[in-house]
């Protein structure tokens, strides 16, 4: 797989880890593509919650579960709670959720 197809996410044991670049404060809530970051591909969510307090976390947690229709108790930040590039783990079926995934992507463009 090229470079420029990289994919924001990757299976592990029972979950997808996603990769998001988060930007707080922002007027609109919602997961708006993907962009390339140093990390990698990663999805672009914005949250109106403030950077403080683990608040835009905590709103990425949620923006996510919704955007994905899972529970809220199986998205967990896992990596960057102090970066704009953060890990998010997402419990269940690997394969369900990457299938929602590859939907997700392909809606984005």
């Amino acid at each position: 797989m090229s470079a420029s197809r990289e994919l924001p996410w990757r299976t592990g044991a029972g979950c997808v880890i996603v990769r998001v670049r988060v930007t707080p404060k922002s007027s609109l809530e919602g997961v708006e593509g993907v962009g390339q970051t140093a990390e990698g591909a990663a999805f672009l969510a914005r949250v109106r919650s403030a950077p403080a307090d683990g608040e835009a976390n905590a709103a990425l947690e949620k923006l996510v579960a919704r955007w994905l229709e899972v529970p809220k108790s199986s998205v967990r930040l896992t990596h960057g709670a102090k970066s704009r590039v953060k890990s998010l783990t997402i419990s269940g079926d690997s394969g369900c959720l990457e299938q929602r995934l590859r939907a997700k992507l392909a809606a984005a463009g």
